[in-house]
């Protein structure tokens, strides 16, 4: 197969019904999602496999919602054979990554999860921050858009680096706004307003920051069983410390998923399994390098798929 990093998925993954057919089939599926249920005291499988979406798409449920199903898949894929060199994730998801190198338990990364989802909705009133994703800007064009448009006072700025093509950015509604009127300026092809309920991976999120370091103090770091290739830095850590450190710091800084994937790459991964929810990463690390492999386990289905073709090498 190669050399392995399993990815996951962050906020925009989410969808109604995820997870429900591990969670019915195999016990140590349902097992994570009854365990995410007593550890919030509440019955998050169900807002999971019912929705409705409205609630489901809510910050604070979303977060613990895709990190459990994360978790599921990731709990089914157990003995089918693939062993991860790396882990990595998309903002949340490197929650879940934590979760798979054993650095957090499930447990504790739910409740985590949980608090900074309702930090990140209570940081900014609602309707003062925003996030749009440019089409086809240069990087350090569009980042020296958003330092022209912060300078006058509302602040915007790189918030998802995501792949060649497609990069969020994040900050004050002004701000966001005077982007998408202006992208051609930085060569980009259009900007699309997103649906989020704050300006998520900006500065203007530093109070969630300080809110979820306190929490995050409270429990337990253990080193990774496999290098942790982190948002902020987009380098590989494995100092229990420094991954805490760097979760308070990825709250307000930009996602830097080509950069991490590109290092991956260099590292020597030439397979990429995407463990949760839908097939974001997917796609985005095909535009990143076509030459890699890329699996997807979202469903039951998918792991057969895995077993079959693995048979079949």
């Amino acid at each position: 197969m190669g050399t392995i990093a399993f990815v996951f998925p962050g906020q925009g993954a989410q969808a109604v019904g995820m997870g429900k057919d591990v969670y019915d089939a195999l016990p140590q599926s349902r097992e994570i999602f009854e365990k995410g249920d007593a550890a919030l005291g509440f019955e998050l499988s169900r807002l999971v496999f019912e929705g409705p979406d409205s609630d489901l798409k809510q910050t604070a449920n979303t977060q613990p919602a895709l990190l459990t199903a994360s978790v599921a898949y990731l709990e089914a894929l157990k003995g089918h054979g693939l062993t991860p060199a790396y882990v990595a994730g998309h903002s949340l998801g490197e929650y879940s990554a934590l979760v798979a190198a054993g650095v957090l338990e499930y447990e504790d990364a739910v409740r985590l999860v949980r608090l900074r989802g309702r930090f990140m909705e209570e940081a900014v009133p609602g309707g003062q921050g925003a996030m749009a994703a440019v089409l086809g800007a240069e990087r350090d064009a569009l980042a020296a858009l958003c330092s022209d448009i912060a300078a006058a006072g509302t602040p915007v700025e790189l918030a998802n680096v995501n792949c060649p093509g497609q990069i969020v950015v994040s900050g004050s509604a002004e701000g966001v706004n005077a982007v998408v009127e202006r992208v051609k300026e930085a060569g980009g092809k259009r900007a699309i307003p997103l649906e989020v309920s704050g300006p998520f991976h900006s500065s203007l999120m530093k109070e969630a920051a300080v809110r979820l370091e306190a929490e995050l103090q409270k429990v337990t770091f253990r080193a990774p069983s496999v290098p942790v290739v982190v948002n902020v830095t987009a380098e590989p850590v494995t100092d229990p410390e420094e991954i805490r450190s760097l979760l308070v710091k990825q709250v307000y800084s930009p996602v830097l998923w080509q950069d991490s994937v590109e290092r991956l790459i260099a590292a020597g991964v030439d397979t990429f399994v995407e463990i949760g929810s839908g097939s974001v990463l997917a796609g985005l690390i095909r535009k990143i390098d076509k030459t890699v492999k890329v699996i997807n386990v979202n469903s039951l289905a998918s792991l057969q798929a895995l077993d079959e073709a693995a048979a079949n090498e």
